[in-house]
């Protein structure tokens, strides 16, 4: 990345909101559950089942966190409604786990008790390392109640091939991914390749517990070496798949479904957008390029 464009990432939050407005829209549905909904039947029309998530994390007021979990809510009973090929996932830190563990497991008790009842999948996102052993924690109470529920689990951490060990017997439904969270050297891996072998390796071991495989990448090198090691443990299409993020590679999507593997979007809307946005453009230079030749007022 180039100096200019470190200096035009402290300056994004300056950006005139009908700019940032317009390349938001690559990555995010909108900001009300309508324009979600309707995003995801269009997806669903290409052939690409899909994952609501309402933007949101770090949530400290115990009413707003309530207020989240009634839109969650309210969410699973549209996509039930809409007959439409998605479920629900959800940021542990948007319904309250840094306020109290014991109301987040009961807010998130509330979302999959709904989302089972409309026959939908639910699941516990992964945050930053220090609210890893909570989720976690919630996330074992939550399977002891419910079969409708998975976890995400991020390779970078030294740690998670432990919890893969550690998590309770039982079936398992893990969206695997490198991890966006940039963690200090002491916890976690910070290089591409010690990520991608970190990576391989904890799919490794989901494969020797029978988990059921979300592989959450853009990373085409990463994918050939996954699907070598499903290929090798006999898994068929139907025990994985890959998830991507709206707006971001539409053409590996096509690339991989033409090879008969299914692909999941990832479809995030909301009030919050504009951070959301912010976090995909610090990862995405090209993007980060079209916002300053607008800046600048070239076409």
């Amino acid at each position: 990345m180039s100096v200019l464009q470190r200096i035009v990432l402290g300056t994004l939050p300056l950006v005139p909101r009908p700019i940032m407005r317009r390349f938001a829209s690559r990555y995010i549905a909108g900001e009300t559950i309508e324009e979600a909904l309707a995003r995801l039947q269009g997806l669903n029309e290409r052939g690409y089942p899909g994952i609501l998530d309402i933007l949101g994390e770090g949530i400290s007021n115990a009413t707003q966190a309530k207020e989240v979990t009634a839109q969650y809510e309210a969410a699973a009973d549209a996509i039930a409604r809409e007959k439409l090929a998605c479920y629900v996932s959800v940021k542990p830190t948007h319904v309250g786990l840094t306020i109290s563990e014991e109301m987040c497991f009961e807010l998130y008790a509330r979302i999959a008790k709904r989302a089972q009842a409309s026959g939908l999948f639910l699941r516990v996102e992964m945050e930053d390392a220090p609210t890893t052993d909570g989720t976690l924690r919630v996330f074992e109470r939550l399977r002891e109640r419910f079969d409708n529920v998975g976890i995400v689990l991020q390779a970078r951490l030294f740690r998670t091939l432990r919890d893969i060990e550690t998590l309770a017997p039982g079936p398992l439904d893990v969206r695997l991914v490198k991890g966006i969270y940039l963690e200090p050297a002491r916890i976690a891996h910070t290089e591409p390749e010690p990520i991608r072998e970190a990576y391989v390796e904890c799919a490794k071991k989901l494969c020797e517990r029978k988990a059921r495989l979300c592989l959450a990448t853009h990373d085409e090198i990463l994918a050939d070496r996954v699907l070598e090691l499903l290929r090798a443990h006999g898994r068929d299409a139907t025990t994985y798949e890959f998830q991507v993020l709206l707006g971001v590679r539409e053409e590996l999507w096509e690339a991989w479904k033409s090879q008969g593997h299914q692909v999941r979007v990832y479809v995030p809307y909301g009030a919050d957008w504009r951070a959301y946005s912010q976090r995909r453009m610090r990862k995405n230079p090209q993007i980060l390029r079209h916002v300053m030749r607008n800046m600048v007022g070239l076409k």
